[in-house]
């Protein structure tokens, strides 16, 4: 069981340890009952760290090929292994959120398909010296838990900022989060019930499909656009399906980079309203300037529009912190239930965000980063246009183009050969729930990280 790799297949090393114990055990080299090699032991036979080993074992744990036994370790069982031992809807939304585990990897040389810009865009830009600066002199009275709500310096800022976009908002509009999944992962709790039907982007943002599908709601596509959600087929499945949520991104649409154009948005907005939907809608590029506003919270305002916003995708990816806005009883809810699940989230890094904003770094910061995400655009459209190569929107309002692929091009396959190659891509399909649809055969490019010519050539020489 020795010489663990993950070459070729985009997996980390704690999964590739798994894989090979997992393959001697099915093939009957480690019978039922066995013991697994110790921690320590396994680290130095596949040369790990322990860590690894523990993650390792977990998987097996959870895949049903082992059990932890005290004063045994873990042990091989002696189940029938064709099937895995989660539950239905637990497996499916681990398989949805595997992409999200390749992007956490980071062996690949070429990362086009992450869905974060690189750290050079962010922290690791001229922002790093306030931020370090900060963290020395934060307050010496943070062990307090504080509100449930979140620092209310900082809630009072985003109401600000909200209010300038046109969004009526205050402080109590305002709940504070471990940024915009934390956020989505409260209104699920809150809001969607085992067997409820809810309707997403189509296609959309895998890791909401992968939260729901352990909600075990009934989830619902609606075909998106380049102009937007589907008018269409919005109006036709929340007429004949019985569902009251409507998860959606208006601005830099991941995966397709495109906006909702202002005929559609008021379009959805009415027909929403009509059916008795609530719109969530998550805005992870809120703070970017965009020319054409029409977010949803912006048209409709907070009485049928649930707002999500992070910063994450424009501050840094390891800042968790973001916000939800809503109606003052939504949000009091929603606090409740954060404050049940998480107690609270973290003083330090709000604290440490509002200073940012209130010195003017976060802005000024936003303005260059406006300036690489157009640049970026520009150039990635012009080697894909070079090449052929087709995408969905005509814009690209946060980090995502779209790229149609050729017909008779299996995206999955193109992705593994891509990762034979040193080369993450996100495959489109991972991002739809019509696996037969239009979009499907697809490829979402991050702009930030797709400078790199060795893309374009793999792209040349596969689709071409």
């Amino acid at each position: 069981m020795s010489g663990a790799r993950a070459e070729g297949r985009g997996e980390s090393l704690a999964a590739a340890v798994a894989r090979r114990i997992r393959d001697s055990i099915e093939a009957g080299a480690l019978p039922s009952g066995a013991r697994l090699p110790s921690i320590r032991s396994a680290a130095v036979e596949f040369g790990v760290s322990k860590n690894t080993i523990v993650d390792a074992y977990d998987r097996l744990v959870l895949s049903g090929h082992a059990v932890s036994r005290a004063g045994s370790g873990f042990v091989v069982t002696g189940e029938d292994h064709a099937e895995p031992r989660r539950p239905k809807h637990v497996a499916e939304a681990i398989d949805i959120a595997s992409l999200l585990g390749a992007q956490l990897h980071q062996s690949f040389a070429i990362r086009v398909g992450d869905g974060r810009p690189p750290s050079s865009w962010m922290e690791g830009s001229e922002l790093r010296r306030h931020l370090g600066s900060y963290g020395r002199v934060m307050p010496a009275d943070l062990e307090a838990y504080g509100s449930a709500a979140g620092f209310l310096p900082l809630r009072r800022q985003i109401a600000q900022r909200l209010t300038g976009r046109q969004i009526a908002a205050g402080e109590d509009n305002i709940l504070l989060t471990f940024g915009a999944n934390h956020a989505l992962d409260l209104v699920i709790r809150a809001m969607v019930s085992p067997g409820d039907t809810v309707f997403v982007d189509d296609p959309g943002y895998y890791p909401l499909f992968a939260k729901l599908r352990l909600a075990r709601a009934n989830v619902v596509g609606i075909r998106r656009t380049p102009d937007g959600p589907s008018v269409e087929d919005f109006i036709a499945k929340t007429e004949s399906e019985r569902g009251r949520l409507f998860f959606t991104q208006s601005l830099g649409h991941n995966p397709t980079g495109g906006s909702v154009t202002l005929p559609v948005a008021h379009a959805i907005l009415n027909a929403a309203s009509r059916q008795r939907v609530l719109i969530i809608e998550d805005d992870p590029f809120a703070d970017l300037p965009i020319v054409d506003d029409n977010r949803l919270a912006r048209l409709g305002q907070l009485d049928n529009v649930v707002h999500i916003g992070t910063f994450s995708k424009t501050l840094s990816a390891s800042l968790r912190s973001g916000f939800i806005a809503a109606r003052e009883d939504r949000i009091a809810e929603l606090t409740e239930l954060k404050m049940l699940t998480t107690v609270n989230s973290s003083g330090h890094i709000e604290r440490l965000i509002d200073r940012l904003i209130g010195d003017g770094h976060y802005d000024r910061h936003l303005k260059r980063l406006a300036r690489r995400t157009e640049a970026a655009a520009e150039r990635v459209r012009a080697n894909l246009a070079k090449a052929g190569l087709e995408v969905v929107s005509g814009r690209t309002d946060g980090y995502y183009v779209y790229l149609r692929l050729p017909g008779g091009v299996d995206d999955i396959e193109l992705a593994k050969a891509a990762a034979a190659e040193g080369i993450f891509i996100a495959p489109g399909s991972v991002f739809c729930i019509d696996k037969d649809g239009d979009l499907a055969r697809g490829m979402r490019i991050n702009i930030s990280r797709a400078d790199d010519m060795r893309f374009y050539e793999f792209l040349l020489r596969k689709l071409t």
